[in-house]
């Protein structure tokens, strides 16, 4: 079985291709990454026998259609995804994530592939108060690249209602574990301090976020690929909510800093309170149940970049930091 992959240069698509490689030996791969600041090649098992790799953005229709061509199903992890740098500038967010995707459903449509799973984000939600979305919940994004994401999923399912295209999306909440990119929270603040310098807390830090490792996030991404149904979507969460000072005082923790390393930054413009996804449809349907701990988990990230300098110093200068 062919499977293509895009984005899997990056954090996530990464972890997916590493492990489903690692349980299926009936499974090639084919990665169509870009390598954007986000991509990076070393994310990857070198010299694989059942791994290509090739560099190409997915917004090109020619080099999409021959990578689709071969393949049986597609996983979709290419995203512009960080919201600061959507609030700057949303047009590569539009382009790829909504012009990206309509390339690559086309491609798939004109070959037979399937099924194509739309890797998606809770963002779509906009912002809740208390309780969980279910998969029902009207989609009121309010960051650009929120918008682009939901607009993706959008004509993602558009294409299986009107084309029977085998279209199955997930939507995820807050990822975390090794090889993420510097910008985002968690290893933005462990590298801070690992450095010795200050972490940018937004506002009263009292925004929540639904934590889930990006394993078990792969994990279940994949039983949506091989048990989820065409057409449906499934809410992926972590079972673990923390404000954004909840999260600060355990990173503080886990470095050995104190909160004199904190430094309060303005906050982000149309800055989501509170996220959280019901995923009790995953779970009976497909069976899915995150299995890492949290604190284990956030452990064993605090000690990968602590053990991975090589892997991130020469990434610090370009991330973007509030």
């Amino acid at each position: 079985m062919n499977l293509l992959v895009t984005g899997a240069a990056g954090f996530i698509g990464s972890a997916y291709v590493r492990g489903l490689l690692a349980r299926d030996p009936a499974v090639r791969v084919t990665v169509l990454d870009k390598l954007t600041y986000a991509g990076n090649p070393a994310n990857l098992p070198t010299g694989h026998p059942r791994l290509e790799f090739t560099h190409g953005d997915i917004c090109d229709a020619d080099l999409v259609d021959r990578v689709t061509a071969g393949a049986d199903q597609v996983v979709h992890f290419a995203a512009e995804s960080h919201v600061d740098r959507s609030i700057d500038g949303a047009g590569a967010f539009v382009r790829t994530n909504v012009l990206g995707t309509q390339t690559l459903l086309d491609a798939a449509l004109r070959h037979g592939v399937g099924p194509f799973v739309h890797v998606s984000t809770d963002e779509v939600y906009g912002s809740i108060e208390t309780g969980a979305w279910t998969e029902e919940q009207p989609l009121s994004p309010n960051s650009p690249y929120a918008a682009s994401k939901a607009s993706s999923d959008l004509i993602a399912l558009a294409h299986h209602r009107t084309h029977g295209l085998d279209v199955r999306v997930t939507r995820c909440s807050n990822n975390y574990g090794p090889r993420q990119y510097p910008e985002k929270v968690i290893p933005l603040f462990v590298t801070n301090l690992l450095d010795g310098e200050q972490v940018p807390l937004y506002g009263d830090g009292r925004h929540v976020r639904d934590w889930l490792h990006v394993e078990d996030h792969c994990r279940g991404v994949d039983l949506v690929r091989t048990k989820g149904r065409p057409g449906e979507v499934y809410n992926l969460g972590g079972g673990t909510q923390l404000s954004n000072r909840e999260l600060t005082g355990l990173l503080l923790d886990a470095c050995g800093a104190g909160w004199d390393r904190v430094r309060h930054v303005e906050d982000r413009k149309g800055h989501d309170l509170r996220y959280c996804v019901d995923w009790t449809k995953a779970r009976d349907e497909l069976g899915y149940r995150p299995r890492h701990d949290f604190t284990a988990g956030l452990a064993g990230t605090v000690a990968w970049y602590r053990d991975h300098r090589d892997w991130w110093e020469p990434l610090r200068p370009q991330a973007r930091t509030p």
